[in-house]
C-alpha cells in the first residue's frame, strides 16, 4: 500500500513551537495534509511522553493511534524524538541533530532514563546534551532491536552531521564502527536527492525527508513515500532495504533557508562560485559568510550534477497550497480569505498533498478555478520562479499562474 510518512516533527514542549501541537490536533492535521504515519516528536520529554500515553493506544501493526479517533479520521503515530548533541571530537566542537525512532513506550522510557543521566531533558522537547552522536546511537540501539537513528537535516551549516560549521566530512567519521546501524539519513529542507547523490559516500543510505514542523500547517512540507504494509516493521524494512521505499516529497531546495551562502544582516546572498571569488569574506562586515548547503555539497561531492540527477531516487518538489492560494489572491497566507479557501479546497478535493501531487487538474479547475489549476500544473512540471534562501532566511517559490 502506498502511503506518506512524516517522522520529524515537534510538540508544544519544544522551543518556538505552537501550543496547538497536541495529539488530537496532530491527528486532525495529518488527515488534512494526507499523512498516514506521523512521528510524535519529543517522545522522551517527560511531559509529552505522559500526554502520548494518555492519548495514544498501540495497534497490532506496531504503531499507535489516537484513542478517540474514528476510522474516517484515523492516522498512525510512530514514536520519535530529535536530540541536539553538542560535544568535542577530533579537536573540533560538533553540533549534530539526530532523530531517534522507537518501537514502544518501554523503549522511550529506557532512552529517557539514559538521557536524563546526561543532562536536562525537561526544559526543551528537543534537549541539548553534551553527548557524542555515536554514544546516542548506542543508547538507542540498547532500547530494543527495532529502534533506529536517522541523522537529521544532514547538510544544515550549524547543526548537522555534515554541516559546514560543526559537522564531519563523512557519516563514518561521526559514528565510527556503529555506522553499520545507520541506514537512512534526512536530506533537510535545503537539499534534495540529486544533490545528495553527488556524494558517493552517501550511496549506502536511504534518503528520507520530513517536515521538522513547529506548527500544524507545516506538517508534510517534506515527507517520505512508502509502498509497503502500514506497520513499524514495514517501515523499518523499507528504509533498511529500500524494498517498499517509494521516494520523497521535497521542498525546492532553493526555498530552504540555508541553500546559498551569505550574511542575512548584510543582505549578502552568494552562490558558491561568488563565495570562492570573495575568499568567503563578506564585503560589508569583513567576517566569513555562512556557507550554505549547495557549497557544502559541492565541497564533498565526487560526482557531477548530471550524475547526481541520474542516480537519484524518485522525488516530488512542492511548495505549500497555502502559498499558492496566497499568490493567486494576492493576500497574506495568514489572512482569513486564504485560510478559508484552503479549508474549502481540502473539504471539496481531498488532502493537501493529494491536491498538489495527484488530483486531476480538471477537478481542481472545477473546484478552485483556472489559476489554481494552472498553478498546480506548473508546480508539477517544476515551472516556478525562485529566490534562493541563505543564512537562516527562507527562499521564495512563486508559481507563474498568469496565462
Amino acid at each position: 500500500m502506498t502511503f506518506i510518512a512524516d517522522f520529524h516533527i515537534h510538540s508544544h514542549y519544544s522551543m518556538a513551537t505552537s501550543i496547538e501541537l497536541t495529539p488530537a490536533n496532530l491527528n486532525k492535521w495529518a488527515k488534512i495534509k494526507g499523512i498516514t504515519v506521523l512521528g510524535t516528536g519529543d517522545c522522551i520529554h517527560p511531559g509529552w511522553l505522559n500526554e502520548l500515553k494518555d492519548n495514544l493506544v498501540p495497534e497490532e501493526n506496531g504503531l499507535f493511534c489516537l484513542k478517540s479517533a474514528n476510522d474516517s479520521h484515523k492516522s498512525y503515530f510512530i514514536l520519535t524524538t530529535e536530540i541536539s548533541s553538542i560535544y568535542k571530537k577530533n579537536g573540533k566542537v560538533r553540533k549534530v541533530h539526530n532523530i531517534c525512532v522507537l518501537s514502544d513506550f518501554d523503549s522511550a522510557e529506557k532512552l529517557q532514563n539514559s538521557l536524563s543521566k546526561i543532562g536536562n531533558i525537561h526544559s526543551d522537547g528537543r534537549p541539548i546534551l553534551g553527548l557524542d552522536s555515536k554514544n546516542l546511537l548506542e543508547m538507542v540501539l540498547e532500547t530494543s532491536e527495532k529502534a533506529f537513528l536517522i541523522p537529521a537535516h544532514i547538510w544544515t551549516p550549524w547543526f548537522s552531521v555534515l554541516g559546514s560549521r560543526s559537522g564531519f566530512d563523512s557519516i563514518e567519521e561521526c559514528f565510527e564502527d556503529l555506522t553499520q546501524y545507520i541506514f537512512a539519513v534526512e536530506t533537510g529542507l535545503s537539499s534534495d536527492p540529486p544533490m545528495n547523490r553527488r556524494c558517493s559516500f552517501l550511496d549506502p543510505f536511504t534518503l528520507v525527508s520530513n517536515s521538522d514542523a513547529h506548527s500544524l500547517q507545516k506538517l508534510g512540507r517534506e515527507a517520505t513515500l512508502f509502498d509497503t504494509e502500514i506497520s513499524f516493521q514495514g517501515i523499518y524494512n523499507a528504509l533498511k532495504t529500500r524494498d517498499g521505499f517509494a521516494g520523497t516529497i521535497e521542498f525546492f531546495p532553493q526555498e530552504g533557508k540555508y541553500y546559498f551562502d551569505g550574511h542575512r544582516k548584510c543582505d549578502i546572498c552568494w552562490n558558491p562560485v561568488t563565495t570562492i571569488d570573495n575568499n568567503s569574506i563578506c564585503p560589508k562586515c569583513g567576517k566569513p559568510v555562512t556557507k550554505g548547503v549547495m557549497y557544502r555539497v559541492t565541497e564533498l561531492a565526487d560526482r557531477t550534477i548530471e550524475q547526481g540527477i541520474k542516480l537519484s531516487e524518485d522525488f516530488y518538489s512542492i511548495t505549500s497550497l497555502i502559498d499558492i492560494i496566497s499568490e493567486i489572491t494576492n493576500k497574506s497566507p495568514n489572512s482569513k480569505t486564504v485560510q478559508t479557501e484552503y479549508l474549502r479546497l481540502i473539504e471539496s478535493l481531498g488532502a493537501e498533498l493529494e491536491i498538489l501531487l495527484n488530483i486531476n487538474l480538471s477537478d481542481i479547475k472545477t473546484v478552485g478555478g483556472k489559476e489554481l489549476s494552472e498553478g498546480i500544473k506548473r508546480l508539477r512540471a517544476g515551472y516556478v520562479s525562485i529566490k534562493e534562501g541563505f543564512d537562516g532566511e527562507f527562499g521564495e517559490i512563486k508559481i507563474k499562474t498568469k496565462t
